[in-house]
């Protein structure tokens, strides 16, 4: 094995970690914090005073998404590239639930984006009233909420997939691949929660990813992937395949 071909799993190691830190730094903001700060539960006047007095912090939070969402397209492609030496075809099944997922949620940032056209004051909105304008954009942004949950099964299988491939890889930790599953885990028990049982849905389960992702982006980062042992992993898969 060549240095060069050793070097080939450290870069997309590194590039992995790097798209990790992007995602959670913009991801942070534009699904979490931004939204916590505008949306007023039950008040759709609130809400609405809140996004008109902060147009700036409204507009970073969509265009934090979409650098996230860049990041995370990205991501299933590195993943796939990285874990399909231990099994290519879920390698590729995770790769596609990652996109799927990130469509997902990129359908439930229209509707976080449509209060910049409700509040707008434009003339063709004249016909409805301002309270009624409150409430479609307060409307709106529950849309918003209700199917970025839907999001989280697709992720959370995904994560679930590499944290399995993970497990078994033989190059990067196995505690990792637990972690993973744990998180993507908890990501689809809310996903279920939220569909079928919405009053039981708690916040506090998407809390097990935020280990997973830190310490899969640190551990990236940091220490990389075995690149000798995933070497012979994709030179042994390529041989399976020919």
């Amino acid at each position: 094995m060549t240095s060069i071909e050793s070097a080939v799993g450290q870069r997309y190691a590194r590039v992995a970690g790097i798209l990790l830190l992007l995602s959670i730094v913009f991801g942070s903001w534009g699904e979490a914090y931004v939204p916590s700060k505008l949306i007023v539960s039950g008040d759709a006047a609130a809400t609405a005073q809140r996004i008109l007095a902060s147009p700036f912090m409204f507009r970073t939070g969509f265009a934090a998404y979409l650098i996230e969402a860049a990041c995370d397209v990205t991501l299933a492609l590195v993943f796939y590239v990285l874990l399909r030496p231990v099994d290519r075809h879920i390698a590729l099944l995770s790769a596609f639930l990652g996109i799927v997922a990130t469509v997902t949620y990129a359908f439930a940032e229209c509707f976080y984006f449509a209060p910049s056209l409700l509040l707008s004051g434009a003339d063709y909105l004249k016909t409805f009233t301002p309270e009624q304008l409150n409430s479609l954009a307060l409307l709106s942004m529950k849309f918003f909420e209700r199917i970025a949950g839907i999001f989280l099964g697709f992720y959370g299988l995904a994560t679930m997939l590499r944290g399995y491939l993970i497990y078994r890889s033989g190059y990067l930790p196995r505690t990792l691949g637990i972690l993973l599953g744990i998180g993507g885990a908890a990501f689809v028990v809310q996903n279920f929660a939220i569909v079928l049982a919405p009053a039981y849905a708690s916040g506090l389960l998407l809390v097990l990813m935020v280990p997973a992702g830190i310490a899969m982006m640190v551990w990236l980062l940091v220490k990389g992937l075995n690149a000798e042992k995933w070497q012979v992993a994709a030179a042994r898969s390529d041989m399976l395949q020919t």
